[in-house]
């Protein structure tokens, strides 16, 4: 795996982070928190998505952080389990994966075209 798809899997980790955030923030440092992983989050998704496929980064950023959320709600504040949430995010998580599998991820998404910071 490749350093790009390492910072979407981060991104997506912080993801579960600030969308816990706004559900739960409080107080002043959990919203400096919740903010701090909103950053890095877009900061992290935003520079992988130079190099990989932007579609295919989001799908899997969104992907990720859907599961780790709904994951997070159930194991640390009381979601009530149901087995047809896992077997959705296991379809979730397969799509993810696919679409991760399909993808050439060994050029740097530059199309060729001249842009703005050549």
């Amino acid at each position: 795996m490749n350093a790009n798809w390492i910072m979407v899997i981060v991104a997506a980790l912080f993801e579960v982070f600030w969308v816990i955030g706004l559900k739960h923030a409080g107080d002043f440092w959990s919203w400096t928190g919740t903010v701090i992983s909103i950053i890095v989050s877009f900061y992290l998704l935003i520079a992988a998505g130079r190099k990989l496929p932007v579609g295919t980064v989001y799908a899997v950023f969104v992907g990720l952080g859907t599961t780790g959320t709904v994951l997070s709600e159930i194991i640390l504040f009381g979601e009530p389990f149901k087995w047809s949430k896992i077997l959705l995010i296991l379809l979730l998580l397969a799509g993810v994966i696919g679409l991760k599998l399909v993808t050439d991820d060994t050029g740097d998404n530059d199309t060729g075209q001249k842009g703005a910071d050549s």
